[in-house]
């Protein structure tokens, strides 16, 4: 009992072997399809996003550095550090986020100083807020209880434009060359930002053009200043005729002090919008956290919008990124709703290189079994090979051997079955196997029994 007993333990462990042979030669190709198929996803998937991004603001004082803090208070709760590099402005900005050796990754835009080239890689954000062109000038220069209503009226006098590469100077020369004014026949200076107030104070100016927000401290503090008007314009509806990238907006009365009406009267204005260019290639994370604190920033009411008028997807002379579209279209993605950012752009990655390998398992996983089965009916198959091989020959040719040469060739087919491994699933193959061995065996003591009265039978037909 003793050996039986072992002898059945060995014929198990070898049947355990012969199954996990099988189940590896099926699944060894399919890890390998899909360590393939991983690989091949990462080929496409972005990297994890970095943790620092630069952007290109503007002067010292104006709204663009401004707005850069605050986006930078933004970025932080995602452990992400905005790196801010001051610039003379709009232009500069432009130009820096070109020349890709910078390392410039965004930049504040007024729409209208620059135009996309052919091989540009910027996109921009949409449209993020108003940026009004505000026309200061000396008081004295009005008549008696008047105000001066038409740029026309500032030829031949002194005029601060601003620096070079700001989007002030560009739009200020655009509304002067309008109305006939150049360097030939008006001194324009290039004074901007905070030196404005004190080149009005000190009457080295007349008057001053300056581009930004109400937020802008330049704009502010000229607002108060004594002996500075602001010019409301009356061709406000030919210069957005004339340059579409302008927009036609009004300062109401007190709008900016109520308790010390400032300004005494409604100021009509014009304004271009300003947003962000990024490079294409920014990964789309930062994009969305650029989108956030744009929306926490300029989303709320203002002197020249409402709430939720900014930002919106409008077009700023460059092409809207994509991931920005889909900002606009669906808000903040779901997995950065209900998670923290590094553990969102984590799934988001492999999200992206689990769906080809999950597309190729699903067709895998169903024919493993199919394989597998294969291979088990396969060596069952091969004996029946044999086994009908052999039959034929015993059909055919009977006495080309004896019965025990016959039965013993049968035998050792049998015993090759016996020891044959199987799993459960189809013993009942190996049965029938089995089964069919004993027909065949059947048919060789018949037909070699046949073959051996022959050769004594003929003698007896002779007499």
């Amino acid at each position: 009992m003793a050996l039986k007993s072992t002898g059945t333990r060995k014929e198990r462990r070898k049947l355990s072997e012969y199954s996990l042979r099988d189940a590896l030669a099926v699944a060894v190709p399919l890890l390998a399809i899909v360590i393939f198929g991983f690989w091949l996803a990462s080929r496409f998937i972005q990297p994890a996003p970095p943790d620092t991004l630069t952007l290109s603001s503007g002067g010292d004082g104006g709204a663009y550095q401004r707005f850069a803090a605050l986006y930078a208070d933004v970025l932080a709760r995602y452990d992400v550090k905005l790196i801010e590099q001051p610039s003379g402005g709009s232009l500069d900005n432009v130009a820096r986020l070109r020349d890709e050796a910078q390392g410039v990754d965004a930049g504040f835009f007024q729409a209208g100083t620059a135009e996309p080239q052919e091989d540009d890689m910027l996109v921009s954000l949409g449209a993020f807020y108003y940026e009004p062109l505000w026309v200061f000038y000396r008081a004295g220069l009005a008549p008696p209880g008047g105000r001066l209503d038409k740029v026309l009226q500032l030829k031949g006098k002194r005029i601060a434009v601003g620096g070079a590469g700001g989007g002030s100077r560009y739009l200020a020369q655009e509304v002067l060359q309008a109305n006939g004014i150049d360097a030939d026949n008006t001194k324009l200076l290039d004074t901007g930002g905070l030196g404005l107030v004190e080149a009005f104070a000190k009457g080295e100016i007349d008057a001053a053009f300056v581009v930004g927000p109400t937020e802008s401290a330049a704009v502010w503090l000229l607002l108060f200043a004594d002996g500075v008007k602001l010019m409301s314009l009356t061709h406000a509806d030919a210069y957005t005729r004339r340059f579409p990238y302008l927009s036609k907006v009004v300062l109401p009365r007190g709008a900016i002090d109520v308790g010390r009406d400032v300004p005494p009267a409604d100021v009509t204005m014009v304004a271009a919008t300003a947003t962000l260019l990024v490079r294409e290639d920014m990964h789309p994370a930062l994009i969305d956290l650029l989108m956030q604190a744009a929306v926490e920033t300029h989303g709320g009411p203002g002197v020249f919008q409402k709430p939720g008028e900014f930002p919106r997807p409008t077009a700023v002379g460059f092409p809207l990124s994509e991931e920005a579209a889909r900002y606009y279209k669906s808000g903040k993605p779901l997995l950065q709703r209900y998670l923290p950012f590094w553990a969102a752009t984590l799934i988001d990655r492999l999200v992206v290189m689990l769906i080809p390998v999950v597309a190729l398992l699903l067709p895998l996983l169903r024919f493993a079994p199919m394989l597998y089965g294969w291979r088990v009916r396969s060596r069952i198959y091969r004996r029946y090979g044999e086994l009908k091989f052999l039959e034929a020959e015993v059909e055919q040719e009977p006495a080309r051997h004896t019965r025990e040469e016959w039965l013993a060739r049968l035998d050792a087919i049998e015993d090759d079955v016996h020891h044959l491994p199987t799993p459960l699933a189809f013993t009942d193959m190996l049965y029938t196997l089995r089964m069919h061995i004993g027909l065949v065996r059947g048919k060789i003591e018949r037909r070699t029994a046949t073959a051996d009265f022959q050769p004594d039978a003929a003698p007896t037909s002779q007499q």
